[in-house]
């Protein structure tokens, strides 16, 4: 699915171009680290980092059902995921925002602990449970789906900021 691209002029150089949106995926695709933004029923953020995978022109992560990220979409979906080289003068930082999904789907759940354990190796094992991920040590982890609504890139060096808006 190709978004709609739209370079912010107020905050790039006066030069830069929109960063192409294969760029963007590409990056999402081999990032290693990521960061979840949620919102606590209090309406304070909740901010911590995880793994994550891109497949299906969607971001999935897993967490434990009692973890506080969990808790909180069970109240707001909505969330954001950021990701990118934290560096002044060059990369690209990326901020993907859209609602989060269970995924409990057997099929669909298989194939993205095969994507878990391709991308971050044998110690991201998953089995499938009944809608969930299992763990072989013990454990299990909710699934979810962040098929983004809009993604933001802040390109550093020739300085832009990219703006994805997907269908839907």
């Amino acid at each position: 699915m190709e978004p709609t691209t739209k370079l912010d002029a107020r905050f790039s150089d006066p030069n830069a171009t929109p960063t192409p949106w294969a760029q963007a995926r590409e990056q999402l695709i081999h990032a290693e680290t990521y960061w979840l933004t949620t919102v606590r029923a209090d309406g304070r953020p909740h901010v911590t980092t995880l793994l994550a995978v891109w497949q299906d022109d969607a971001i999935y992560f897993c967490t434990g059902a009692e973890e506080q990220k969990a808790r909180n979409l069970e109240s707001n979906r909505h969330c954001a995921l950021t990701t990118g080289a934290s560096a002044l003068h060059e990369g690209l930082d990326l901020v993907v925002e859209g609602a989060a999904e269970r995924v409990t789907d057997p099929g669909k759940l298989k194939r993205l602990s095969g994507a878990w354990e391709s991308k971050y190796g044998g110690d991201w094992h998953f089995d499938v449970g009944d809608g969930v991920f299992t763990h072989p040590e013990g454990g299990e982890a909710l699934v979810f789906e962040v098929a983004p609504a809009k993604v933001l890139g802040f390109r550093k060096g020739e300085y832009s900021q990219t703006s994805w808006r997907f269908p839907g």
